[in-house]
């Protein structure tokens, strides 16, 4: 390709959606939840054809077997893929102690272990002046969920909340 040709197909490399994959994945699980919320597929920033998955799980209340689900997702994807995974877990709950990051067994000897970063969304309520600030387009759908969190059954604060974030949204 000379140098005034545009690469169309570059900017797409940059993470691809599995969605079909995850489906295998998650098919026969038999947990409660049956599917993983994003799985995709990413490159190295230094161009390598070595390519990652990367399992996003948002779990937006407590579930006492959200730790076994996110191992299980993990070691699926491995097998279909024999490529490296990273889960991840995005807590959306209003349980401020509960943070599981990690899933382990031990039996006769045999020890298996997935430990995974998690965000507290909930952490972010003591940053809203960060978050109204910030240009990150993420920091909006974190306000959106703690208000809308904040407000359940008060609807009518609720609705002056969701103009308010969408007033932001146009003087940003």
């Amino acid at each position: 390709m000379n140098p005034t040709t545009a690469n169309y197909d570059e900017p797409w490399k940059e993470a691809l959606p599995l969605e079909k994959e995850l489906k295998r994945i998650t098919a026969s699980s038999k947990t409660k939840k049956r599917f993983a919320d994003k799985l995709y597929k990413v490159w190295l920033l230094r161009g390598e054809e070595v390519w990652i998955l990367i399992h996003i799980e948002i779990q937006s209340q407590y579930e006492e077997n959200f730790p076994q689900r996110m191992y299980i997702y993990n070691y699926r994807a491995f097998d279909l893929y024999q490529k490296p995974v990273i889960s991840l877990a995005i807590l959306g709950d209003e349980r401020v102690n509960w943070r599981p990051d990690s899933y382990n067994y031990t039996i006769a000897g045999c020890e298996v272990s997935l430990k995974f970063p998690t965000v507290k969304l909930l952490d972010y309520e003591e940053s809203w002046s960060e978050l109204e600030t910030s240009s990150n387009p993420f920091a909006i759908i974190v306000m959106a969920h703690l208000k809308t969190k904040a407000t359940t059954g008060k609807l009518p604060e609720r609705e002056q909340w969701k103009w308010r974030l969408i007033r932001g949204l146009y003087e940003k």
